[in-house]
């Protein structure tokens, strides 16, 4: 089984639960545990909110307008792929680690907790372009006689 969309989305805070919601659909519809597609969703969430917050292209003001979010369910595996037009992570520094962030903080925690949430996660830059693209992997459960399960 296999299923896969992709989304152009405005970079507004109002993107984020559009995203999560069609990938929580996605998952329900193919029987999906829910424990797995709710980290999933969660790491989601914090790609996107990331890609509104910093995934302007500095060059002209901050104008860019969308963001791209892709999905695959494939076989007994999810990834997920956001990718903007933002000025991407510095050059020649490796993508930033989970830092430790005060548990107060209200910012600085996405990718450290996308790292969390996910199997495989790989953070870099849009190849041939400006902006980072953030991708993460996570192998699929199923519930039971869920109806798209892969054989």
């Amino acid at each position: 089984m296999s299923i896969w969309w992709s989304l152009h989305l405005r970079r507004e805070a109002a993107s984020v639960p559009l995203a999560r919601r069609l990938l929580l659909g996605t998952m329900e519809s193919a029987g999906v545990d829910p424990d797995i597609s709710y980290d999933l969703s969660l790491a989601l969430s914090e790609a996107c909110a990331n890609a509104v917050e910093h995934g302007g292209d500095a060059a002209h003001g901050g104008a860019s307008e969308a963001f791209r979010v892709t999905a695959y369910l494939d076989g007994e595996k999810c990834r997920i792929e956001v990718t903007d037009s933002g000025p991407g992570f510095p050059a020649g520094r490796p993508w930033p680690l989970a830092r430790l962030v005060p548990a107060e903080a209200e910012h600085g925690r996405g990718l450290g907790l996308i790292r969390e949430l996910a199997d495989h996660v790989h953070i870099g830059h849009a190849p041939g372009r400006r902006g980072a693209v953030v991708s993460f992997d996570k192998v699929l459960k199923w519930r039971k006689g869920a109806p798209l399960v892969a054989v």
